[in-house]
């Protein structure tokens, strides 16, 4: 025990005996720095697959999830003889409305056969858009768009089926609603929107694929049963004298609803510089300069005896008999959807250092919808009542040509640096259709103009856009005979926000 107290002892003045000369003593230890905080990113993280959960380590099996809203402020001054509510005409108003409001499942368990469903809302403000879009915008109606299942029989080719958006015509007849140029789609491209499909979308079965530069899709659907309201009575205005009631056709097509045909489509286009994705439908509307894209293309849709109408020299005695089986006693004229479409796409990047990007697209649409035949459509309408052209609503589609246009260019990034890009547009529709004239018989053109500017705070996936609008209000415009009383033109101003997930 003394050995070790004096080992003990020992060593304990020898840690207390001080340095020998010349040498300085150890500094204690330097508290640890505190961690720095993480530098403020320079502009966001790019987007890349979203919401995507890889169900293997290679990611070739996924389930991907896709969602996005569309929100409008907007002033419009009103279609003339428009009312806001029952019994009151309004000039003009703001208003708010969700333009869309969506959701996408997207999976692919296996590289031969992807599943998908598209999902939403559309078009709901204060007074349109609800369940009962007469009555109200409350409670809008919440469908499925699409519901698809797809085989890929090879590099060249996939089968698929289901409530699809493989449609014809156009390449904008398939846009995507989430990289659109300007404000939104001219709705020209979607000439048969609930009225043969659903929103734009068919049940049927499909063909697509890619051969070299060619892609194409091609499908056959059924055409939805559709004016189920509508007899060749409607077809025909009537009048009374002595007690004796006769109907007289107006020669003015409307679709038939007899129609049990099947619709035909196909859209062909050549890529002359980079290829596009082609797994899902839609087809982007500008790449913001990612890619340089150069697409020249043609479609069609046809539909046999889709349409149907009476000639004016039709006149026959309403009778009891004739009222309980018009489409037996009346005879009518059937005339098929004959729709064509020619457009080019050109997409590319300017300059590498500043950024900028170019964006041009052009189509050509040619429509054979029977004699006479107008429609008129308002996107969001904000216009109560049940006349054609009430609130926002332009002639949409018709038998006649129409052209419409857009360019648009990505301004370079020093301008706000990294943190939003500008995207300033313009677009122009111009229609010619055949049953849309003054009462003297004087067919005149439908011109809708656009412009403005995408503020691109995170690309596509967060934007605003400014759109003004000068479109053509068709005062007194009358869908038996198709005449007008003059023509004058209203402005639309809408802010819309949207996200992209």
């Amino acid at each position: 025990m003394a050995v070790s107290a004096l080992m003990v002892s020992a060593g304990a003045v020898a840690q207390v005996q001080p340095p020998p000369a010349g040498q300085q003593p150890a500094p204690p230890p330097a508290a640890p720095a505190p961690t720095p905080a993480p530098p403020a990113p320079a502009k966001s993280a790019p987007y890349g697959a979203g919401m995507k959960i890889n169900l293997s380590p290679d990611g070739s099996k996924y389930l991907r999830f896709l969602t996005w809203h569309q929100v409008y402020t907007r002033y419009t001054e009103n279609n003339t003889g428009t009312l806001r509510a029952p019994g009151k005409p309004q000039k003009g108003q703001v208003d708010f409305g969700l333009r869309r409001s969506r959701l996408v499942l997207l999976a692919q368990l296996n590289p031969r056969f992807v599943i998908y469903t598209h999902m939403g809302i559309n078009n709901q403000n204060a007074v349109s858009g609800g369940l009962t879009p007469a009555a109200d915008g409350k409670k809008p109606q919440f469908f499925i768009h699409e519901a698809v299942t797809e085989y890929k029989v090879n590099k060249y080719l996939s089968l698929g089926g289901g409530l699809h958006y493989l449609n014809g015509i156009s390449r904008i007849t398939s846009a995507s609603t989430t990289s659109i140029l300007p404000l939104d789609l001219p709705l020209t491209n979607f000439p048969t929107i609930e009225a043969a499909d659903q929103f734009a979308r068919w049940l049927g079965i499909y063909a697509k694929g890619r051969i070299n530069k060619l892609d194409y899709r091609f499908s056959v659907s059924d055409a939805f049963l559709t004016n189920q309201a509508s007899t060749p009575l409607s077809l025909g205005s009537s009048s009374t004298a002595a007690g004796v009631t006769t109907n007289t056709g107006t020669g003015v097509a409307a679709y038939n609803p007899q129609n049990t045909s099947h619709v035909y489509q196909g859209y062909v286009s050549y890529n002359f510089f980079e290829p596009e994705a082609n797994l899902l439908p839609y087809f982007t509307g500008t790449y913001l300069g990612a890619k340089r894209v150069f697409s020249v293309g043609a479609g069609f849709l046809y539909n046999k005896d889709a349409m149907y109408s009476r000639p004016t020299s039709s006149v026959v005695t309403v009778t009891p008999s004739i009222t309980a089986d018009p489409f037996g006693q009346v005879a009518t004229n059937k005339h098929s959807l004959k729709l064509f479409g020619i457009d080019a796409f050109y997409d590319v990047p300017l300059d590498t250092a500043s950024r900028t990007a170019l964006t041009l697209y052009g189509v050509y649409y040619n429509y054979n919808m029977g004699p006479n035949h107008v429609r008129f459509i308002g996107p969001d309408n904000p216009g109560y009542g049940t006349t054609a052209n009430r609130g926002n609503a332009v002639p949409q589609s018709g038998t006649g040509g129409s052209f419409y246009g857009q360019a648009g260019f990505l301004l370079p990034q020093q301008i706000f640096g990294p943190k939003a890009r500008l995207q300033p547009y313009v677009a122009y529709l111009h229609s010619n259709y055949e049953g849309l004239h003054y009462t003297n018989g004087d067919t005149k053109a439908v011109n809708v103009y656009d412009a403005g500017v995408n503020v691109l705070l995170d690309g596509h996936n967060a934007k605003v856009t400014l759109n003004y609008r000068a479109r053509p209000d068709f005062e007194g415009y009358v869908p038996a005979t198709g005449n007008f009383n003059t023509l004058d033109y209203k402005p639309e101003i809408t802010l819309q926000t949207q996200i992209f997930l």
